[in-house]
């Protein structure tokens, strides 16, 4: 009733820009190991690479929520769609360092700008017994992204310029976006804002399958009327408790951030390995099964939103992170492996910091590599035993930067437990899982909801700046801090933040279930 198959169909169609925000996010890590090796890039150029494309989000989140309010949720979707085939293309014909920060930033602008618009979007045109089904589209949307972007990854790695076909699988998809947007309706509640009151009434009719919305319309209109003389400065006035409202809506964004999930998505292979997960499989295991788990956990999520509530999954979601994060803080506590020496041998910045002329790569000597790096993997573990051993360690790794391919002496290694190394690894998976249960989704469910129709878009753009701002910093920290306190400590860092989350939830955040986006307005006003 009121969610036809148009409803679904617009949402659906909507949503791709999540689907193409997942696989742009995943798909770095693969992409990176090709485009290292084929431009020598050093350290800081691939951070600079990788950071490019947060730059742009954060840029379009700053300026987004205007386009949004000015010219319309739908016509943001298509523009945004259009700057992703476009930031593509710019990266496809070109092997340059410049070429790919350009290319990366116009795509860090268009999936910043879609995800906004999206959730707006979906939420004005859903009915309010569907909007958390609908909403929640977006995100599952982006999991299945990463994970299609992962096995992008793979399925490229070892192909000659694999990285343009990782980087070129969008762009059909991102075109068809765009034209379908065309033909879809505009938020009815953007209608009504431009006065063209009408039109919207046929979209709701259309939206609805009913022949008369006039009832719907009415309240739309009502609740416009008061909303519309906000200015973006009265986000931060107490007029209806905006500021209050405001103040949720940064600490929820606050909190999807520091509770440690981009992380463990970028570094997952890392941490595995740190945790006695030696072999080269482990970073395809970390990569597919954190996107598998994140699928499957959103499902149930999205699915049952509009009968359990946002609030109820939030709840779930901080209180199971933080059991998982002690799991993993005290088993890593117990595994004396020095995290960040596991990092650098296994990312891929330390061999390809030689320029061309004395250390060039090509696919066929990539398998020497990797046998020379599992051998030096091993010896920064003994490395605490013995020094010798160390400084074996260390001239096997010179060699390897010299460009000889070295076999590496096979010296026993001290092995995890398997008790303490697959206990790493479900709990690293279940807190995967509980954030994609919660905070993943729910967060931006209860965005597109706690703001007024006529100062949605701006809200939501300023939240999303926080979001990007917060990702950034966090992501350019994460191996200093974990190079200062250790692992375990993060870990422990990340469980004082979800129970943190967890009472921010119950003391803060209303339960929207079942209610429209004008009652839940008015409520919130009070």
């Amino acid at each position: 009733s009121g969610c036809g198959t148009f409803t679904f169909l617009s949402s659906a169609i909507a949503a791709i820009s999540g689907l193409l925000m997942g696989y742009e996010l995943g798909l770095i890590s693969g992409a990176l190991l090709q485009i290292s090796s084929i431009l020598a890039l050093s350290c800081k150029e691939q951070e600079i690479i990788v950071s490019s494309l947060l730059f742009g989000a954060l840029f379009a989140s700053l300026t987004g929520g205007f386009l949004i309010d000015r010219f319309g949720r739908r016509l943001a979707i298509i523009i945004a769609s259009s700057l992703l085939v476009l930031g593509s293309l710019i990266l496809l014909p070109y092997e340059s360092y410049e070429i790919l920060i350009v290319g990366r930033i116009a795509i860090g602008i268009s999936i910043s700008l879609s995800s906004i618009a999206t959730c707006v979007y979906i939420a004005e045109i859903a009915p309010q017994h569907r909007r958390g089904l609908l909403v929640s589209l977006n995100e599952l949307m982006i999991v299945m992204g990463i994970l299609f972007a992962y096995i992008s990854n793979y399925a490229f790695a070892s192909v000659s310029h694999g990285w343009k076909y990782m980087f070129g699988l969008v762009i059909p998809l991102g075109a068809l976006q765009a034209i379908a947007m065309y033909f879809l309706p505009p938020s009815p509640r953007f209608l009504v804002m431009k006065n063209n009151d009408e039109a919207a009434r046929k979209v709701l009719e259309r939206l609805r399958e009913t022949s008369d919305a006039t009832t719907e319309l009415t309240v739309i209109k009502s609740s416009l009327k008061d909303e519309h003389q906000y200015s973006f400065l009265d986000l931060f006035r107490s007029k209806n408790n905006m500021r209050a409202r405001m103040l949720v809506g940064l600490t929820l964004v606050f909190f999807v951030q520091t509770t440690g999930q981009p992380n463990i998505l970028f570094y997952a292979s890392t941490v595995l390995k740190s945790v006695g997960f030696q072999s080269n499989e482990a970073a395809s295991l970390a990569s597919t099964g954190v996107g598998v788990v994140k699928v499957v956990s959103t499902v149930p999520a999205t699915v049952f939103v509009d009968q359990v509530g946002s609030k109820t999954f939030l709840c779930i979601g901080s209180s199971v992170m933080a059991v998982s994060l002690v799991t993993m803080g005290l088993v890593n506590r117990n595994i004396h492996m020095n995290f960040t020496n596991v990092c650098r041998s296994q990312s891929p910045e330390d061999f390809f910091l030689q320029r061309p002329g004395n250390f060039t790569i090509t696919n066929g000597s990539l398998k020497d590599l990797f046998d020379s790096m599992a051998s030096t993997e091993r010896s920064s573990f003994d490395a605490q035993k013995s020094p010798d051993i160390a400084r074996t360690g260390e001239l096997n790794w010179t060699a390897l930067a010299g460009g000889k391919s070295t076999t590496g002496s096979h010296m026993e290694s001290g092995e995890v437990p398997v008790v303490l190394k697959w206990l790493s690894l479900a709990s690293l998976l279940v807190y995967v899982a509980a954030f994609s249960i919660g905070l993943g989704p729910m967060s931006w469910l209860v965005l597109s909801e706690i703001f007024p129709g006529g100062i949605r878009g701006q809200a939501m753009a300023l939240t999303s700046s926080m979001n990007w701002g917060i990702n950034l910093l966090i992501s350019l920290t994460f191996l200093t801090v974990t190079e200062l306190i250790g692992l375990s400590w993060v870990c422990f860092i990340y469980t004082i933040m979800s129970l943190a989350s967890l009472a921010f939830v119950i003391v803060f955040i209303p339960e929207t279930k079942g209610c429209s986006l004008e009652q839940i307005s008015m409520e919130l006003a009070k």
